[in-house]
């Protein structure tokens, strides 16, 4: 039977050169460390141990990560859709775009599948509602439930008496002002309605205050108008109501979608309220 020698010097030398060698690189990783993140940001006394996502700030403790959010307001959370310069762009950050459009892609299907999120609401009262409106040539529509619009709707009609009390609001973008109203009778003119914010005596004071470029105003100068619903984004279209006629009167033949908002807008802007239909010019 044959054996072999094999110099048992060679073995550990060798070995004794590869622990050598892995001694270095763990000495070399350390030391990058320390030079990449150098000293805590917040105390500036001890090595930092981690860096915020977000702004890349460094720290050294809990303590400190916990300081640094409350005195820079940062979220500590990374933005994923920062911009990303094409030299700077690595592996990393391919993969973080694309767990991006992953996560976009399953909430855009989860939308899709809850109902409370993909339907309007289907209760009995807003049914009711729409039919109602439907009798008095009301076009009423509603959005999901999750919409801030239909949550705040407050619209309710009075069947013995066929009766709607609105949900309203009113924006006075000349005041950069809007503000809300409840239950409003649709048996109300404009007029009406509109004098407890602009008339010169008989509004409240403090709307009158806030909306004094209106109370100043007469009100042949003082126009009303509402969206029109179903347009392009790129070609909206108001209709103009009529200050005399009732609510309900200037509402008739329109579409809403959950209440009636109301612009009302001095005479110098009635350009910047394009109406539905041919071409018009403001006299």
């Amino acid at each position: 039977m044959c054996s072999v020698n094999v110099p048992t010097t060679d073995i550990m030398s060798t070995m004794e050169s590869q622990i050598e060698n892995s001694d270095q690189e763990e000495e070399l990783k350390g030391t990058k460390r320390k030079i990449s993140l150098s000293n805590c940001g917040v105390c500036g006394s001890e090595e930092a141990k981690y860096r915020c996502p977000a702004c890349l700030s460094h720290s050294c403790c809990l303590l400190c990560v916990k300081k640094h959010k409350e005195d820079s307001g940062c979220s500590g959370v990374r933005n994923k859709t920062a911009f990303v310069t094409l030299s700077h762009f690595d592996e990393m950050t391919l993969l973080s775009d694309y767990r991006l459009l992953e996560d976009t892609g399953r909430f855009a299907d989860g939308a899709t599948r809850d109902k409370l999120v993909r339907t309007p609401r289907s209760t009995l009262k807003s049914k009711r509602l729409a039919g109602s409106a439907r009798k008095v040539n009301i076009t009423l529509r509603f959005l999901p439930i999750t919409f801030t619009k239909s949550r705040e709707n407050s619209t309710v009609f009075f069947t013995k008496e066929k009766l709607f009390l609105w949900h309203l609001k009113l924006i006075f973008p000349q005041s950069s002002s809007e503000f809300s109203q409840r239950r409003v009778s649709d048996r109300q003119t404009l007029e009406q309605i509109l004098t407890p914010y602009i008339h010169p005596t008989e509004s409240d004071p403090v709307m009158r205050q806030k909306l004094k470029m209106y109370v100043h105003t007469p009100f042949d100068h003082v126009k009303v108008f509402m969206k029109a619903e179903g347009r392009k984004a790129n070609s909206v279209r108001y209709h103009q109501l009529d200050i005399r006629k009732t609510l309900r009167d200037n509402l008739s033949y329109k579409t809403l979608i959950e209440y009636p908002v109301l612009h009302v807008v001095l005479r110098d802007h009635w350009k910047d309220y394009p109406p539905k239909g041919p071409a018009f010019s403001w006299t």
